[in-house]
Order: C-alpha cells, then structure tokens, then sequence
C-alpha cells in the first residue's frame, strides 16, 4: 500500500501551507496553516477542510509562523485530538501567536460591527483567542536530531532550518519511504538566526519557494536600513515598521542597535516595539540562546534598546508624541493589528515613512504600499500615502534562490521527485525549472488540493 501527500495548502500560494501524508488508514498533516493575503485566499480559511479534522491523527509543525500553524486552533475546535509535534521553540513562540492571533481576530470582527464595514452581520472571528489556547496543551515537544514515532510505524526527525526560533526541516519515514519537507529556509548568512542544516537523504523533497525567482541583494541589511533612518531622524518624522513579531522584529531590533554603535543613525532616535507578540517573542532569545547568533549581551541589548509597549493604552499614547522616532508594530504585511492604526495615522504625512522589511504576498496591504499606490484601504477607509515608502530587499529570512538550490545540493544523492511548494505560481515554476536544468532532478508544481505518490 502507498503513501501519498494531498496539497491542502502552500500550493499555487506562498501561504496557508497544509500537506496530509496519508499510509493506509492513518493519516498526518505536515503543518497547519492559514491563507492570508487575496480575499479568495484567505476564503479558503472558512471553507472545511476536505478530511474532517477527526480523521487527522497527529500533526507535525515545522515552525510557528502563523501561515504554517495559524489554522490548528480551527482544526482542534472542530474535532482534531491527536498530538502535535514540535521543538521546544516552536511550541513556545506558539503560545504567544496563536492566542494573539485569535485576539486580532475578535478585535478586528469587533471593529468592524461598531463602525458596519463588514458585509456580514455580524462579522465573526475565525477563532477565539480561548480556540487557540483550547488547542496548546495538545503541543508536543521533540527537539531537533531527535527520530520520534508521529504515528505507530512512522519516523520523523527535525534538523535546523535557520529561519526564525524552532524552525526546522523534517525527515517523515513510512512505509519504506523517505519525504524530507524543507520548512522555511533561513539564510546561511543571516543576521541573527544559525544557518540551515545540511538536507538528509530522501525519496521525496517538499521544498519552499518563497523566494524561487529572487536572489537577495549584496548590501547589507544596514546597508540599507541606515541611509533611510538618518533622513528620518534629519526631518523629524515618524518610521511606522510593520514587522513579523517573530524574527523580523528582533533583526530590526538588532540592526537599529548596530547602527547606533556605529554612529550611522542617532543614539537618542526613539524606538518603540509595540506588538505584545513580538515584545514576548524577543525574550524567548533569551530563553534559547543556542538557535541563534546573538551573545547574551546582544540579547539584552534586544530588550534594551526599545520601549516595550504592550497595553492598547500605551498603544494610543504614540499617535500624541511627535518624531523623530522609529515604531515597529506587526504584522509584517500590514494584515492586521496596531500596526494598520499607526499607518492611518502616519502615512499622510510627507515627513514621515513606512519602511516594508520583507516579501510582501500580493493582496495584503504591505503589496499595496510596495505598489506605489496613493491610498491604501484601513478599516473601510481609504488613507491616502504622502509618507515615504522604502521596501527594504536584505532584510528577508528566508532563503534566496541560489541557496535554496545549495541547500538541496547538500543531500547525499539525488530524489526521486521534487514537489515545489509555498510560493507564487511565478517563483515556483522559476525554481522548478532551475531544479530541472541545472540539478536535473524531477520537478514539478502540485496544484492545490491535488494528490501525488510520495
């Protein structure tokens, strides 16, 4: 009897990555996560899954990213209980996403009936904050190089994708078969997270293009990021950041804090993280100082070097100070959040900028401010851009396509098949057709909900 791997997700997208391993009876998801960006995307999200939840019998999460383990609060409350399995870092930075995520929710479907843009009454979250707590005692922890049994007869073992805190790559054996699934793929030259193991031996290869059609560019991050904040502090604006809470916003932490050393940008320029989420997640650097570059004295500076704001009070009280002062706030693609009220508030104003520290999935609203449009849509609201926008291009955590290509060299033989996932149709097929040509490996784009042999 075969094994085969159902694309629930993370196929034809860069987002809502899902793939069910099914072997006779029993079946696994490798990862859990939501869609976000386009409406028809994040539609999905509403829409059952075409396995019912009870018929899952255990759950693997590579990392905590809210596009590989935002969907599992659903899943549990509609009858997923098997276990979950996960490193130490992921289950931690889970406990803090995915009540967070739950949070926005209610709080944006809230929003929107007190001012009636939704067009449904009434908007409803797609889960509670009480969903995602319900569904984390369910998170077991299985650190990376460790072989554990997912399911009776099946072997799996994480080795470190770089990436951000708990990323990893997993190995699932069963059935005679070897499927390596790549995770996110961090940089081998990132700033603050180690680089990804080499690949081991597999069959099958489930590897991400997020950047499949990209090459990072040679300057650095501080490069870039020094330049836009001295004409910042020159004018006296404000720097609205939208960050990811876990990993961007640390290495923006990290590289404000260099550039102060240097002298690049003033010591005494103002720095808020105003993400619970995030202010959370940097001291969970503390907490796992040997996935990460940083000493602990780069960590404490993490901590350090910024106003922590965590009350909605405090939140607000920002809108009455004036600049110059630099406010990272999530999300990173400006979905949802205190960021999209700092935004509303800022970007009409000539002095002031929007600095973007990432990929932007198209449909979001951070792909709107990269366009060059001239207003972008907030809470049923068109906010019109007068603000400086700079889009930083060496400032993103996951591998470039040259190094996704290196990475796959590390496997001691070549596959039998490689699927290309969690990317635009665009950087997919571009790595596909390296793969193919310059590898000479068998390659292929799966479609979503489609279904192939392992």
């Amino acid at each position: 009897m075969g094994v085969n791997i159902t694309f629930l997700g993370g196929a034809d997208t860069v987002t809502g990555s899902k793939y069910l391993v099914r072997h006779g009876e029993q079946s696994l998801l490798v990862d859990c996560g939501l869609f976000q960006g386009y409406k028809q995307l994040r539609l999905r999200n509403w829409t059952p899954l075409p396995v019912a939840p009870n018929q899952i019998d255990a759950v693997v999460l590579t990392h905590a990213h809210l596009d590989h383990s935002g969907y599992l609060p659903l899943l549990a409350r509609e009858g997923f209980v098997g276990k979950v399995h996960a490193t130490g870092a992921t289950r931690d930075l889970c406990r803090i996403l995915l009540p967070d995520s739950g949070h926005i929710q209610e709080e944006d479907a809230a929003f929107a009936n007190r001012h009636g843009f939704s067009k449904h009454a009434p908007a409803m979250p797609l889960y509670s904050r009480q969903d995602a707590l319900d569904c984390l005692p369910l998170i077991k922890v299985t650190e990376c190089g460790v072989t554990f049994q997912p399911l009776p007869g099946w072997r799996a073992t994480f080795s470190p994708a770089g990436h951000i805190l708990g990323a990893a790559s997993l190995l699932l054996e069963v059935a005679g078969r070897r499927i390596l699934f790549s995770g996110d793929l961090g940089r081998p030259d990132d700033l603050i997270m180690n680089p990804p193991a080499n690949a081991p031996q597999a069959d099958t290869v489930l590897v991400e293009s997020t950047y499949g059609n990209r090459e990072h560019p040679k300057e650095d991050v501080l490069g870039e990021l020094g330049p836009a904040l001295k004409r910042l502090a020159a004018r006296g604006g404000v720097a609205v950041v939208p960050v990811f809470a876990v990993g961007r916003a640390q290495a923006l932490l990290h590289a404000i804090h260099l550039l102060k050393l240097r002298g690049d940008i003033p010591k005494s320029l103002p720095v808020f993280l105003d993400s619970p989420m995030a202010v959370h997640t940097t001291h969970l650097f503390e907490h796992h100082q040997g996935e990460h570059r940083l000493s602990s004295k780069d960590t404490q500076a993490l901590t350090h070097g910024a106003t922590m704001v965590t009350s909605t009070d405090e939140s607000r009280a920002l809108a009455g100070r004036h600049g110059p002062m630099v406010i990272l706030s999530a999300s990173g693609m400006a979905t949802g959040g205190r960021v999209l009220h700092h935004i509303a508030h800022h970007a009409g104003n000539h002095r002031n900028m929007i600095i973007l520290t990432g990929y932007q999935a198209p449909g979001t609203r951070g792909a709107t401010l990269a366009s060059g449009a001239k207003s972008v849509r907030i809470h049923g609201r068109d906010v019109e851009l007068h603000a400086e926008i700079v889009q930083l291009q060496s400032a993103s955590a996951h591998a470039d396509a040259t190094q996704i290509l290196a990475w796959l060299r590390t496997m001691p033989q070549a596959p039998a098949q490689v699927y290309v996932v969690h990317g635009e149709r665009e950087a997919s097929d571009e790595l596909r057709k390296r793969i193919s040509h310059t590898l000479g490996w068998r390659a292929m784009v799966p479609e979503h909900g489609s279904t192939w042999p392992s």
